[in-house]
C-alpha cells in the first residue's frame, strides 16, 4: 500500500525551506485537492483493493469473455425496479428484475469506465491556477528570502553562518547585505512591474471558476446526481429507503451478450455483473461531494478577503493586523505608515509575502530601511516643528531675590544684616549678624 501512494508523498513533504508565495486557500485547491483526486486515481485503478472491477455471471459463455465484454460496453439497469415503492429491504438489487425490450425503460451505465481519467484530469486542472501563479511570480520572493529562515539566530553569528541539515543560517554581515538587496528590490518594485498583485487576484478567481466548473461537470458525469449527492446518502444511512447511492453506483447490473449458436443464429445471453468498482467509486463521489463543499465556502472567504484588502490596504490599523496574522511580531506604526504610504497594492501583496517568509528581527530591518527612504510627512513636520520652536527656559525653584526687596522679606534682613564684604565695606552702624527666626523664615 505504501508503494502505491509513493508517488504523491512528494506533495505532503513539510519543508522548512519552502517559500511561501500564496496563501492557506490556495493551498486546498493546488495540494489537498489535487492529491486527493490523485490518491482517488490510483484506489480506481489498484486492482489490490477490489479485486477484479466487474464479475459477471452468465451461461454458456466463459467468464473471461463475458467480463470483458461487458467491462467496455455499457451494462443497464431495470427503471421500473428502481421505483422507491416497490423496494423492499432485504430485496434483491434495485434494477436488476425481469424486463422487456420493448416496453420497459432501461438506464445505461458507462460512467465507470472512464472514472480514473476524469479524476486524473481534475487533479491537473486544480493544479493549473497555481502553475500560472508560480509562473508569474517569476520566484521573485524566493530569490530574496532564500536562506533566511530561523535567521533571528544571527544575532550570534558575528562573522561565520551556520548550517544545519538543509537550513542555511547566515551571518550578521550576510543578513545586513541580504536586506539591502530586499531594500533596493522593494523600491524598484514601486517603479516597475505593477501588474504582481493582478496577477495573483486572477489566478485566486481562477480556482473558484475551476472549481465551478468541476463541481459542473461531476454533475454531468453522473447524470445530474452528483448536487444532492451528500445530503441524500446522509439521509438514506439512517433510514430503510433506497439509497440514492445504489442508484447512482448500482452493484449489481445487466449486460446482454449476442453469440452465434451451433445451427448459426444468434442467441442471447442476459448476464448479470457484480460491480465491485462501484463500491470505492461511490465512497470517492460522496467524499469529493463534502470536500467540494467545504473548498468553495472557503474560496468565497477567501475571495471577500482579498476584495477587503483591495479597499482598505493603505490603512496602517489595517496592515499592521495584516502583517501580524501573516507572522506575529511587533511593528513600529509610523515606519509601516510611510512605508504604505508609497505603495499600491501589489507593492503591499509583495510586502505581505515578505513578512510571511521573514523572521520578526529581519523584516523589522527592512521595514526600517524602507521607511528611511520613503519619510513620512507628518512625522517630519513634526520634527520640524519641534526644531524650530523656541527654547523653553526652565523654571527657576527659587523666587529673584530682587522681587523680595521689601520691608517683610527675610532676604532683605539676610541681605542688610551681612558680614562685610570682600572689598572692605563695613555694614552700617547697629547692624547685626542674621538671627536664627530670620534664617527659619528663608523660603524653601
Amino acid at each position: 500500500m505504501l508503494n502505491t501512494f509513493s508517488s504523491v508523498r512528494q506533495y505532503l513533504k513539510f519543508d522548512l525551506t519552502r517559500v511561501v508565495i500564496d496563501n492557506i486557500v490556495f493551498k486546498l485547491h493546488y495540494r489537498w485537492t489535487f492529491v486527493i483526486l490523485l490518491v482517488a486515481t490510483l484506489l480506481i485503478t489498484s486492482r489490490q483493493y477490489i479485486g477484479e472491477h466487474i464479475q459477471c455471471l452468465s451461461d454458456g459463455v466463459v467468464s473471461p469473455v463475458i467480463n470483458t465484454f461487458c467491462f467496455f460496453t455499457p451494462t443497464f439497469t431495470v427503471v421500473r425496479d428502481q421505483n422507491q415503492t416497490a423496494y423492499k429491504p432485504g430485496s434483491e438489487p434495485p434494477g436488476i428484475g425481469a424486463f422487456d425490450p420493448e416496453t420497459d425503460k432501461i438506464k445505461r451505465h458507462a460512467y465507470y469506465q472512464w472514472v480514473p481519467f476524469v479524476l486524473f484530469f481534475q487533479a491537473l486542472c486544480f493544479y493549473i491556477p497555481h502553475f500560472l501563479w508560480k509562473s508569474w511570480e517569476g520566484g521573485r520572493i524566493k530569490a530574496l528570502v532564500f536562506g533566511l529562515r530561523m535567521v533571528g539566530l544571527t544575532r550570534y553569528l558575528k562573522n561565520d553562518s551556520l548550517r544545519i541539515g538543509k537550513l542555511n543560517i547566515p551571518s550578521m554581515a550576510e543578513a545586513e547585505e541580504r536586506v539591502k538587496d530586499i531594500r533596493r528590490t522593494m523600491i524598484d518594485r514601486m517603479r516597475l512591474n505593477q501588474s504582481w498583485g493582478a496577477h495573483l487576484v486572477f489566478a485566486e478567481v481562477l480556482n473558484l471558476v475551476n472549481l465551478l466548473v468541476q463541481i459542473t461537470w461531476t454533475n454531468r458525469f453522473l447524470g445530474g446526481q452528483f448536487l444532492t449527492l451528500g445530503p441524500h446518502a446522509l439521509k438514506n444511512r439512517w433510514s430503510n429507503e433506497m439509497s440514492v447511492l445504489d442508484l447512482v453506483f448500482p452493484k449489481v447490473t445487466k449486460c446482454k451478450f449476442h453469440k452465434f449458436g451451433d445451427s448459426g443464429s444468434i442467441q442471447v445471453h442476459d448476464a448479470l455483473c457484480v460491480m465491485a468498482l462501484n463500491i470505492m467509486n461511490e465512497k470517492i463521489y460522496t467524499i469529493l461531494w463534502f470536500w467540494y463543499a467545504f473548498l468553495l465556502v472557503v474560496t468565497v472567504l477567501g475571495l471577500l478577503w482579498r476584495i477587503f484588502t483591495l479597499c482598505f490596504y493603505r490603512n496602517v490599523t489595517f496592515t499592521r493586523w495584516s502583517l501580524y496574522w501573516a507572522k506575529p511580531g511587533q511593528l513600529d506604526e509610523k515606519e509601516i505608515s510611510a512605508v504604505i504610504d508609497k505603495c499600491n497594492f501589489s507593492n503591499w501583496m509583495f510586502l505581505f509575502f515578505l513578512r510571511t517568509n521573514l523572521s520578526e528581527f529581519l523584516f523589522k530591518k527592512v521595514i526600517y530601511h524602507l521607511a528611511s527612504e520613503f519619510p513620512n510627512p507628518d512625522h517630519d513636520n513634526d520634527i520640524n516643528a519641534y526644531r524650530e520652536a523656541p527654547p523653553t527656559p526652565p523654571k527657576n525653584r527659587y523666587p529673584d531675590i530682587s522681587s523680595l526687596d521689601t520691608v517683610d522679606s527675610p532676604l532683605l534682613h539676610l541681605r542688610h544684616n551681612a558680614t562685610p564684604s570682600a572689598s572692605g565695606t563695613a555694614p552700617p552702624p547697629g547692624a547685626q549678624g542674621p538671627t536664627t527666626s530670620d534664617m527659619a523664615k528663608l523660603p524653601v
